[in-house]
């Protein structure tokens, strides 16, 4: 059997036991798969007295100790966020190591730099954890749908935010609630922004829209709008209206343009990632070859993270043993522009309150009008009682044909002023 592939850890929390725990449990089967054993040499953690599910005598607070030790071959990077993770990537490239990360963010902001730094060293940096845990997408894009020219890709790439809106959908529950359920099982951080707010899901798309469109997208490509202002009232005209509510990441190219964005959407009941519930992620391709692909499975977790980097690491060792050459340092092309999101089209549901008397409807429907807006559908039929005294309004669900953002903006700007609306609730695009 060949000599060890030597690996140095950064990080040993959640995620990062898991490797440890699957690298040193199934290290004979490992080392009998792969031909060449996998030999944990060393892991960096903040506090060294910390109780931990596993116990390790390789243990230490200097990164130095991993990052520039000649002894260690591969660098797993599962520290998470942007600073210290970003520098020592950089660092253990410079020094000739191999690196896998699962790092969304990092490899979001920097990713391109990464890996044309990676090419200049001879080594590698794998990150297929850094977008649906223990689905395998990244590799995909990398080598299986090379052939194809990608059209669009739409993906729940979120657990957190999925877990939330199966929840406020099938049990009838307001956000507040369910996000401390989610946090109480451990499905949410305590500060959960980054989640319901679409940071999370826009660093994952910032990441599949350069694998897909070979362009180089930063976060600030990325449209991203949460869920924070989804009531369960919205679920309810939904599932009237023949639809699911989900956080929706969308790459799309036309026009020699592309468009990005993370926001709460209506999908069509019938359509596949109208069925993907609770923690689960999945990711459609849509390939000019290939057609239509779903990949599916659940997205987070110790359990499919630490699957994903395992992988990456016996990909690794498994190139290294057969003497293969490292890939370049991906090339990007300037045949995309980005879309602004003001020049997005699509079709919308809004929800307002109103007064509930002759002439309001007409004054809605002139706001639209005059932003060359035309309604497909319209609903009314509950009376909501609100403020001091208690005052009756109307409310009203709108359905729209395909508008311009922008449009939409403005004609929503000047239904919010009307002296006989009380409050526009909700505005969600709707993908059909």
């Amino acid at each position: 059997m060949a000599d060890p592939l030597r690996i140095g850890m950064l990080g040993l929390g959640v995620v990062g036991t898991g490797v440890a725990r699957a690298l040193i449990e199934k290290g004979d089967l490992l080392a009998e798969r792969i031909g060449r054993p996998l030999e944990l040499r060393r892991a960096l953690v903040r506090d060294l007295q910390k109780p931990r599910p596993i116990h390790l005598d390789l243990l230490t607070t200097d990164p130095s100790d991993v990052l520039e030790n000649p002894e260690i071959d591969l660098v797993v990077e599962v520290m998470g966020g942007e600073i210290p993770a970003h520098e020592y990537i950089v660092r253990a490239l410079r020094a000739g190591k191999h690196v896998v990360t699962a790092n969304k963010e990092v490899m979001a902001k920097h990713g391109p730099e990464i890996l044309t730094i990676a090419a200049e060293q001879g080594a590698e940096i794998s990150f297929e954890a850094s977008v649906g845990g223990g689905i395998p997408v990244i590799g995909p894009f990398k080598l299986d749908l090379m052939a194809n020219q990608i059209e669009q890709v739409r993906a729940i790439i979120n657990g957190t935010t999925n877990y939330i809106l199966t929840k406020m959908a099938n049990e009838g529950a307001d956000f507040a609630s369910v996000l401390a359920e989610a946090q109480e099982l451990g499905y949410a951080e305590p500060d959960p922004t980054n989640d319901v707010e679409g940071i999370d899901a826009a660093y994952k798309l910032a990441i599949l829209g350069s694998l897909a469109f070979h362009t180089i997208v930063r976060p600030e490509h990325v449209y991203h709008e949460g869920i924070t202002r989804l009531t369960p009232a919205d679920f309810r005209y939904a599932r009237e209206l023949g639809y699911a509510v989900k956080l929706l990441a969308i790459a799309r190219a036309r026009d020699k343009q592309v468009e990005l964005r993370v926001h709460p959407c209506f999908l069509p009941e019938e359509e596949m990632l109208a069925k993907v519930d609770g923690v689960f992620n999945a990711v459609t391709v849509d390939g000019d070859l290939v057609g239509r692909i779903l990949f599916y499975g659940r997205g987070a977790g110790a359990g499919p993270t630490s699957s994903a980097v395992v992988a990456d690491i016996i990909d690794l060792a498994q190139r290294s043993m057969a003497g293969q050459k490292y890939v370049h340092a991906p090339s990007y092309t300037g045949r995309y522009q980005f879309r602004p999101m003001d020049e997005v089209c699509t079709r919308y549901y809004v929800r307002l309150l109103a007064n509930d008397q002759p002439g309001v409807f007409a004054q809605i429907t002139q706001a639209l009008g005059d932003a060359s807006i035309s309604l497909a559908s319209v609903i009314q039929k509950e009376s909501v009682w609100m403020g001091e005294p208690p005052t009756e309004y109307a409310e009203i669900v709108l359905m729209t044909h395909e508008a311009r953002e922008a449009s939409m903006q403005r004609a929503i700007q000047a239904i919010a002023h009307l002296p006989v609306v009380h409050e526009v609730g909700s505005v969600i695009r709707v993908e059909a």
